[in-house]
């Protein structure tokens, strides 16, 4: 009975694809029932299934399901909700585990999971190794029971248990993701005045594109905030465990900008803790983590490699550019969008400051946004490792962690290959334009020199 997945949908952080394409329901099939031999050869006997509220998630979750049990896993489904419930619910639920159904904040034809196991994130190795346990049909046997825990309202609730924050006007957009439920009875318990939309769960996201690092997709929102006066602004990805959010005057607050204001209330209570975020973040938040007397870390980018590198340093906070914002201190250490928005509310309140006179606080610089360099899969990481020779060479001061992070008088650059598409990923910051014009043009002579053109508007 082995089944081969087809190879693009096993990715460094989760399993995803195609629906009808590279994505079929016997793929979750075949995934229950590997993932069930991992998680028995490991003496884990029931786990926890969630879904997205794509079209096709509650086939895929009776695939899944099926694939589990009959490999001799317990299932406990805990039903439709953002990812960070399920992770929530591998904490507080008697699972060793937990799978989320979910397309995450691709287009409405993708679906995939996210898996937990003995409270780590199944990813890279163990992902293509789930694959290899699969097409060699290396399956346990069994007959798991299913039953069904209705988690949301203990989760909401753990969600402002020790809320510290003040009223403001907000408004929250959850771009018709999975997200949606649960935040319209999030508002409910905390104080002020709030404004939702696109919380109805549609999975083919009529609306916009759940995807909130991307500015065209907040537009809802600062409409939303302009037009009912508010404080400050939220939105959420498809699967909720990813935020981002916009000011008073409806700038977008990035990643970055998001930990910056984060750190501020975790370092107060965790003094000289490590804070971590990736090589895509800002100069100006590891100088604030710094000056705020906190130990700042660069880590590769990749909610999975955060994750470790939280658990490794004790680091009570971390976040990504994407969204992706991870709360050890007063919380579990997973990314979720949901709690950040929380802590978001607190640390504005316990700063005395609105969000805006926070950003307005902030060091301007000029950034570009995330550019793209298709590449051949063959030559991605190749490519970076003739750039780094090249900048070796050249006497460059050069920081290795994820790729190539150049910091010179301008400010500084980065290329990096995805781990997930055949492109390689630049960005660039400087004080003014010139400068950032300076750093680009360095990117796109080192480019050249090694046979990769940008493909211009590519963002």
């Amino acid at each position: 009975m082995a089944h081969s997945f087809h190879p693009t949908i096993l990715r460094e952080y989760d399993i995803r694809g195609v629906v009808g394409s590279t994505l079929s329901a016997h793929d979750a099939y075949a995934l229950g029932r590997s993932f069930a031999a991992l998680a028995r050869s490991e003496n884990v006997s029931s786990i926890a299934v969630g879904r997205d509220g794509r079209t096709h998630s509650q086939e895929m979750q009776d695939a899944l399901v099926r694939g589990l049990t009959e490999g001799g896993l317990d299932v406990v489904r805990i039903g439709m909700g953002p990812s960070p419930m399920l992770y929530w619910a591998t904490y507080n639920l008697p699972v060793g585990g937990g799978i989320q159904i979910t397309g995450s904040h691709n287009p409405a034809d993708y679906n995939g999971f996210k898996m937990l196991l003995n409270g780590r994130s199944v990813f890279g190795g163990e992902i293509k190794a789930l694959g290899e346990r699969s097409a060699a049909g290396d399956w346990s046997e069994g007959q798991g029971q299913v039953s069904d825990e209705d988690v949301i309202d203990r989760y909401v609730a753990r969600l402002t248990e020790d809320f510290e924050g003040g009223a403001y006007k907000i408004g929250w957009d959850a771009g018709n993701g999975a997200a949606g439920p649960a935040l319209e009875k999030l508002v409910k318990a905390l104080p002020g005045e709030h404004h939702t939309i696109f919380t109805d769960v549609d999975g083919l996201f009529p609306n916009h594109h759940p995807d909130p690092t991307v500015e065209k997709n907040l537009d809802h929102l600062k409409a939303l905030v302009r037009e009912k006066g508010l404080d400050f602004g939220i939105a959420y990805d498809g699967d909720g465990d990813r935020i981002g959010a916009v000011d008073g005057q409806g700038r977008v607050i990035w990643g970055d900008q998001l930990v910056s204001i984060l750190a501020e209330p975790v370092l107060a209570a965790e003094p000289g803790a490590t804070i971590i975020a990736d090589v895509k973040a800002s100069q100006s938040l590891f100088d604030r983590i710094a000056e705020l007397g906190g130990q700042p870390l660069m880590w590769k980018t990749g909610h999975s490699l955060i994750k470790s590198k939280m658990k490794e340093t004790h680091a009570p906070l971390a976040g990504e550019m994407s969204g992706h914002i991870f709360f050890k201190h007063r919380w579990y250490g997973f990314d979720d969008a949901l709690y950040a928005s929380v802590r978001l509310i607190e640390a504005v309140a316990k700063s005395g400051r609105s969000l805006t006179e926070l950003r307005d606080a902030m060091p301007d610089t000029v950034t570009t946004p995330e550019l793209r360099f298709p590449v051949d899969e063959s030559r991605k990481f190749a490519v970076i490792d003739e750039v780094l020779a090249r900048l070796e060479q050249s006497g460059a001061e050069v920081n290795r962690t994820d790729g190539a992070r150049v910091k010179n008088a301008d400010g500084w650059w980065l290329l990096r290959a995805s781990n997930t598409q055949d492109v390689l990923v630049a960005r660039a910051e400087a004080r003014d334009q010139a400068g950032l014009d300076r750093l680009v043009s360095e990117i796109d002579a080192q480019l050249a020199a090694s046979g990769v053109e940008r493909t211009e508007g590519d963002h």
